[in-house]
């Protein structure tokens, strides 16, 4: 059994099979020895897991409809964080703005137009079941849920927390999308589009996190000058759990973020694994032949994992005020 001239085929009808395998679609397309590495006899369980586990993560008896919904409630909840950021939002936004470089400025300025028009793609794609735009005041991005005291405090004040919060989104976002992209599968127009925001939304994560790296006040960051080391912290990737994401801790309320899903309804054989996961298609990637001297953390920084609905809207909640039903 060929592995690769399986996925070639696949992709023949499925072009964006490489990003629902991995959202660094090159470790597949280069990692030509893993079918080597692999007995004939284990090549079809690890095909099969790996496509279990591709295509089967959305909870059964859910529609299209109500994954573009569950992703337009996501959009909702990030392009709001932006516009908070907006020129003439008021005293804290020139506060905010102030403590960016003019072109990190101009890179979040231009993300907040990307979540934007999210928002406007999929309710024309939705039409009447479209679910209605919550408004701003459903949320409050201190995480204190309406009392604007929770533990991202100066949030719309302090670039660096806002930073913090606004790749804690991102990130949300790529998992949540890759763990819906199952059900689009009945319309290839809509899964093409769906998988287009995702891939945006992992370049977001990207870009916020260089910018965390190099400071929001370092313009080399936008002009593609060498920044801090790559491998300093925030990595443009996520590199295991990520420490928490935003809060800095593993028990903090970011913490679900990078860590392990709900697995309860799952199919068989369907799990949402941690971000640190290393074992990929049955295969124990720290154990593969030929990876000595491999640093740990690249294990399981060469694959991101999917997130389930379930976890996705209680992370998201977070950012939600006490009493609004918004993604509950």
């Amino acid at each position: 059994m060929n592995f690769f001239q399986i996925i070639s085929e696949i992709e023949k009808v499925d072009p964006e099979v490489y990003d629902r395998l991995d959202s660094r679609r090159s470790i597949f397309k280069h990692m030509t020895g893993l079918g080597q590495k692999l007995s004939a006899a284990a090549v079809p369980l690890a095909l099969g897991s790996i496509f279990n586990k591709v295509y089967a993560q959305t909870p059964v008896g859910a529609s299209v409809n109500d994954v573009l919904n569950f992703a337009l409630s996501l959009e909702y909840l990030e392009s709001y964080f932006y516009q908070r950021s907006a020129a003439g939002s008021g005293a804290s936004a020139v506060t905010l703005r102030g403590g960016f470089s003019g072109t990190n400025l101009a890179a979040i300025d231009l993300i907040r137009t990307d979540e934007a028009n999210h928002v406007t793609f999929l309710r024309s794609v939705l039409g009447t079941a479209a679910i209605a735009d919550p408004g701003a005041a459903t949320f409050d991005f201190t995480g204190g849920k309406g009392a604007a005291g929770g533990p991202f405090a100066d949030v719309l004040t302090n670039p660096l927390t806002y930073l913090a919060v606004a790749q804690s989104l991102e990130d949300t976002g790529v998992r949540a999308y890759k763990g819906g992209a199952a059900l689009l599968m009945s319309n290839k127009t809509v899964l093409t589009a769906a998988l287009n925001i995702h891939s945006v939304e992992a370049r977001h994560a990207s870009r916020l996190r260089t910018m965390r790296r190099a400071g929001p006040m370092n313009n080399a960051a936008s002009q593609g000058l060498p920044v801090s080391p790559y491998n300093a912290a925030p990595k443009s990737w996520i590199s295991g759990t990520d420490n928490g994401g935003a809060g800095g801790s593993p028990t903090g309320p970011t913490a679900p973020i990078y860590g392990a899903g709900n697995n309860t309804g799952a199919p068989t054989g369907v799990t949402f694994d941690a971000e640190s996961n290393t074992t990929q298609g049955g295969a124990v990637l720290t154990g593969l032949p030929n990876t000595t001297g491999f640093p740990a953390s690249a294990f399981s920084e060469a694959f991101d994992e999917a997130l389930d609905v379930t976890t996705v809207k209680t992370i998201a909640r977070t950012f939600v005020v006490n009493g609004n039903n918004f993604l509950a």
